[in-house]
């Protein structure tokens, strides 16, 4: 079958691609402007509006901060993300968009970096952050070897704003193991803020070590004189010397956390 094409003989862009050149007109700024706000370039909204290369699921997630309500909807369907599960995950913000149709949330891009968006109300209450298809191992596991900002999100969780001091550097992952039992147990989700990763701050938090052979690991960083350990909870798992051969860097400090009881 062949393509259908313009009078002018060239393909006429996807539906997402006028969505996003429609909202960038209506916002009234440049393709340079315009990506900024979206943590990406002018090259790359060339290519979104001209329907060369779609955007990413965070792409998408940016866009409908960007958007507002009711088109958030449309661009946050685009990455994976319906309305249902988005009311899931908050269910506060149902009441809020019924009562005032209003969209109340901070929506963050993984690693962006940028100045928060708001959408709607300067009183925000919440944030989303980027749920990521990774996982950190317990000791002696293996967690995945991709970096906090290199992984795809799958889905976004809401979180009191009071709990994300830096937003736009805070994402989730899933933990896999039970070396942090009780405290963290095995499936929990933890929210990481990678801007926080300086390890004369961190003695005794529990943060997100990262190893080139052993991936992520999710411990306890504490210091005994001038050695420095990663410390499980659970006792029945040896603590991880840190020095300069093993090599492990931290990538930022466990804010909380959530799990199902058993």
């Amino acid at each position: 079958m062949r393509k259908r094409t313009s009078k002018a003989g060239i393909a006429p862009a996807p539906d997402w691609a006028t969505t996003i050149s429609g909202l960038r007109r209506r916002l009234n700024v440049s393709q340079t402007d315009f990506g900024r706000r979206l943590n990406t370039s002018a090259m790359a909204i060339s290519r979104w509006e001209r329907g060369a290369q779609e955007p990413t699921a965070e792409g998408y997630i940016a866009l409908g901060n960007v958007a507002g309500n009711p088109l958030c909807w449309k661009f946050w369907q685009l990455a994976g993300l319906g309305r249902g599960e988005l009311m899931r995950v908050m269910p506060e913000l149902k009441k809020h968009l019924i009562r005032t149709n209003i969209h109340p949330i901070e929506v963050v891009t993984a690693g962006s970096g940028n100045k928060k968006k708001r959408a709607g109300s300067d009183k925000s209450e919440h944030v989303t952050v980027p749920l990521l298809s990774i996982y950190a191992a317990s000791h002696g596991g293996n967690g995945d070897t991709s970096g906090l900002h290199e992984a795809p999100a799958e889905g976004i969780i809401g979180a009191p704003k009071a709990w994300c001091p830096n937003p736009s550097a805070t994402v989730c992952l899933r933990v896999k193991g039970d070396s942090m039992a009780p405290l963290i147990c095995d499936g929990y989700i933890i929210a990481v803020d990678s801007s926080q990763n300086e390890r004369d701050k961190l003695n005794g938090k529990v943060v997100i070590a990262w190893n080139k052979e052993k991936g992520m690991t999710v411990s306890r960083l504490n210091r005994f004189d001038a050695t420095e350990v990663l410390q499980p909870e659970n006792n029945a798992y040896e603590s991880i010397v840190m020095n300069h051969k093993a090599k492990w860097k931290i990538q930022g400090k466990v804010l909380w956390w959530v799990g199902k009881q058993s």
